[in-house]
């Protein structure tokens, strides 16, 4: 430190040790790290009304090697049966192994694991090697009624892969990661779940070369996870890609899926429409790994061409008339952009620390011409396709924004968010290393009622002092579109879990959806029926108990189907 003007706190950037709690819950690469810039620190140090000295040191960072008492509750000819299945390798009742496949990337699990609280583990990790694995060991747990759950990736934002009755967790990222077949006459690929998004989208890149295709392609799903998500998670939480104004949520993605169940295997039809009676494929899409194990899906994809990309953003002097044009370009009908963005006022001024914006001839210009710190909203995104519609699409967004108020930034700051749109999640440990905690919570809800939702959620994140509430809309339709609230706050473990019940509670008594990408797993499935209604949410159980009797998949609250009426939070 060479100044109180200079200073930086030593955001931990190293090593981490392998079976430490840290590692459990890093976003990300071990070895990645993203910290604030000087203007987003001096803003936390503003609103907590901290100064240099609080960042001198930093709390827990979590480097101790996991420790704990977690016994096997199997027995032994039960052990006996996975191990002589899958064989040694395959099969793991290490606890850190454990912790890894139980823990997601909440809030929630990171405040556990910093404070050592070990929860909820499975017995044995079980690392199938294909289809005829899978199916052996649903048909055993069923006959033993071992509870069964799944992992994927690990990038689970609500509890969706823990383990809380114990039993057996099969990992379908060790093996179960192939492609399956490229099919460029239907224009589809076939994957097995555990596949990465990145692995992916490489081969589908280089399909010409690879697979002797005539056109390279793209899958056109890229959540903020999508360095360290699966294509399985994506399917069976209902998942978005940033890109999905264009491209589609994952139910829009998939053709066609195959699924083993305790009484049965499920595989759909591949084509893209029928009229068969209800769409089988749409009830298990989302379905969490509570109906069946997804083994394989079918999913479209589409033509490659980044040369053709057209970037734009914009800067409004308020939401009301940002909102507007936002909806104006989903229902316009001359194309839909691929990335769009739209941040409130408060998220715009984080933005403009983050991206660089503050300070610049941008920032001078849009200040002179109305649009004023704290009122300013930014709209940004991509077009993609053939250069022909992306230039026919990009000129109309540049004609709908300017009639609503917009001013047109360029595309410098899109091209600023995309280098770090995989990366900023990073930056959550930096923060929680000092107390001050980030998190995320989204809905759906249809253009009418948007400002209503907004305003609702806002009001009660904001009626806690001290507490940023950022928001913005980044999957939109002509009929509506989702709204991502991120809330920073200096608070404990304790006051965070009451507090994020209160967010959700909000959302429920607005009229929104609980969800509109990450799922529901077991954090969010007390607020379900509220937001379903009870006889609404008897169908996913009748199904359940179709599907899987003994309810050995998934158990303990996903998607409410094994809820205690005690825990439910209607409205």
């Amino acid at each position: 430190m060479s100044g109180k003007d200079s200073f930086t706190p030593e955001w931990f950037e190293g090593a981490l040790p392998e079976r430490s709690y840290r590692s459990a819950f890093k976003w990300g690469a071990p070895d990645g790290f993203k910290h604030p810039n000087p203007r987003l620190y001096a803003l936390m140090k503003d609103i907590f009304s901290l100064d240099d000295a609080y960042f001198a040191e930093p709390q827990k960072l979590g480097l101790e090697e996991v420790v704990a008492d977690a016994p096997i509750s199997l027995d032994a000819d039960q052990v006996a049966f996975f191990r002589n299945l899958l064989g040694p390798d395959d099969v793991s009742d290490d606890v850190y192994a454990r912790l890894r496949v139980s823990y997601g990337k909440t809030m929630i699990d990171a405040l556990r694991l910093r404070d050592h609280k070990v929860e909820n583990l499975p017995d044995l990790v079980l690392h199938p090697r294909d289809r005829d694995d899978v199916e052996k060991i649903v048909r055993y747990c069923h006959e033993q009624e071992i509870p069964l759950y799944t992992y994927g990736a690990g990038s689970s934002v609500t509890r969706g892969t823990e383990c809380v009755k114990g039993g057996v967790s099969i990992h379908l990222g060790t093996h179960m990661n192939r492609i399956l077949a490229v099919n460029p006459v239907n224009q589809t690929v076939t994957v097995e779940p555990g596949i990465l998004g990145p692995v992916l989208e490489e081969a589908l890149n280089q399909a010409k070369e690879r697979f002797n295709a005539p056109h390279a392609y793209t899958c056109g799903h890229f959540p903020q996870s999508f360095e360290y998500s699966s294509a399985g998670g994506w399917v069976v939480t209902r998942g978005a890609g940033q890109n999905s104004t264009y491209y589609g949520k994952a139910e829009h993605l998939v053709l066609s899926q195959e699924y083993v169940t305790p009484v049965g295997n499920i595989r759909t039809v591949d084509v893209p429409a029928y009229a068969t009676g209800p769409n089988l494929d749409q009830i298990m899409i989302g379905s969490e790994g509570a109906y069946g194990i997804l083994v394989a899906v079918t999913l479209k994809i589409f033509r490659h061409q980044p040369e053709n990309t057209a970037r734009f953003s914009f800067i409004f002097p308020d939401w009301t008339r940002a909102c507007a044009a936002a909806r104006e370009v989903t229902q316009g009908e001359f194309g839909l952009p691929s990335v769009f963005r739209l941040s409130d006022p408060e998220e715009t001024d984080v933005a403009f620390k983050l991206y660089g914006v503050e300070g610049t001839p941008i920032d001078a210009f849009v200040t002179m011409r109305g649009c004023k710190k704290g009122e300013r909203c930014l709209m940004l995104g991509t077009v993609d396709g053939d250069r022909a519609y992306t230039s026919m699409v990009k000129r109309r967004i540049k004609q709908v924004c300017r009639a609503h108020g917009g001013m047109y930034s360029t595309g410098l700051i899109t091209k600023k968010w995309e280098h770090g749109r995989f990366t900023d999640p990073y930056m959550r440990e930096d923060l929680q290393d000092f107390g001050i905690l980030i998190d995320t919570l989204e809905c759906a809800t249809n253009w009418e009622d948007l400002p209503k939702v907004h305003e609702h959620v806002r009001a009660f994140i904001k009626a806690r002092p001290q507490t940023v509430c950022m928001t913005h809309m980044s999957h939109c339709y002509p009929q509506g579109a989702n709204l991502y609230f991120i809330f920073i706050a200096k608070m404990g473990a304790e006051e965070f879990f009451e507090f994020h019940k209160g967010v959700l509670d909000a959302v429920q008594t607005s009229g929104a959806t609980m969800s509109h990408h990450h799922g529901i797993g077991k954090m969010t499935a007390p607020w379900l029926e509220g937001q379903l209604g009870g006889n609404e949410l008897e169908v996913f159980r009748a199904l359940k108990r179709h599907f899987d009797p003994k309810n050995v998949l998934n158990p303990g609250g996903t998607l409410a189907l094994d809820l205690p009426d005690e825990d439910r939070r209607l409205p």
